[in-house]
């Protein structure tokens, strides 16, 4: 199917463009830009240079993708933002692209960027992610799969968050939040495990009921590496202990208590 371009909106004679594409008026795509098929671009949309964007997206007014990155370090190297498929990115949301440190920003599929959200450069955001209005990540900040961020989140830089998570609107973080619970209050701390999430997602009772004990024995230490130990000597090793153990150990800011 060809593509409909508003002859209000300017594509760079450069820019790749698959089939089924909707441009809308006012947007502007610029040059070493691939986009895929059958993505929506509603009025207003800016696709920077260096965007690769998958399929079947839907971009809504005032999406700002492949930004130049806000980083004084950042001289005008070549680097990509790369956005999968089947994502949802609302208004004014703002995605940078990668600088010399990892040279790529990463937004994975069927994701939902809520209006006037921000992914900084050398981000790393998976599938499945809900990130609400007005949630922030500073640069190199890694997302895992199927978490769910409230709004107005406040995420420092090289921080990672778990998969399957929970985190409270309004909170700051400058430390990693582990998988599977719910993070909020002030300061931010663990609140939790994330029940009804995981429910949601078909975990069993039993996983679930693994997955309390796996905390409550990491949290039961004034050392972390002690609690990974109890977990490993009281636990199998199921892919969610496992998950959670590599987290922790893998750990580079230190997660929440």
């Amino acid at each position: 199917m060809a593509n409909q371009i508003s002859p209000l909106a300017f594509v760079h004679p450069e820019a790749k463009l698959g089939d089924g594409n909707i441009i809308g008026p006012f947007c502007y795509i610029d040059r070493n830009t691939v986009i895929g098929d059958n993505n929506v671009m509603q009025n207003s949309v800016t696709i920077n240079f260096g965007a690769r964007i998958g399929n079947g997206n839907e971009f809504f007014p005032g999406a700002s993708i492949s930004t130049k990155p806000q980083d004084l370090k950042f001289r005008g190297e070549e680097t990509l933002c790369e956005v999968g498929d089947n994502n949802s990115i609302r208004e004014n949301v703002t995605i940078s692209r990668g600088t010399a440190s990892k040279g790529i920003t990463t937004v994975g599929n069927n994701n939902l960027l809520m209006e006037n959200m921000h992914i900084a450069h050398d981000c790393v955001v998976g599938s499945g992610c809900i990130i609400g209005n007005s949630t922030k990540f500073a640069g190199e900040v890694i997302v895992d799969d199927n978490a769910i961020i409230s709004a107005t989140v406040l995420i420092h830089q090289f921080c990672r968050i778990g998969g399957f998570v929970m985190i409270q609107g309004g909170s700051r973080t400058s430390q990693d939040i582990p998988p599977y619970i719910i993070a909020g209050k002030e300061p931010i701390r663990y609140a939790g495990v994330n029940l009804i999430g995981l429910r949601r997602r078909g975990y069993t009772n039993e996983q679930i009921d693994q997955i309390h004990t796996a905390y409550r024995l990491l949290y039961s230490k004034g050392v972390l590496a002690e609690g990974i130990e109890e977990i490993k000597k009281n636990l199998p090793l199921t892919p969610e202990i496992q998950y959670i153990i590599d987290f922790v150990e893998t750990s580079k800011r230190g997660i929440i208590r």
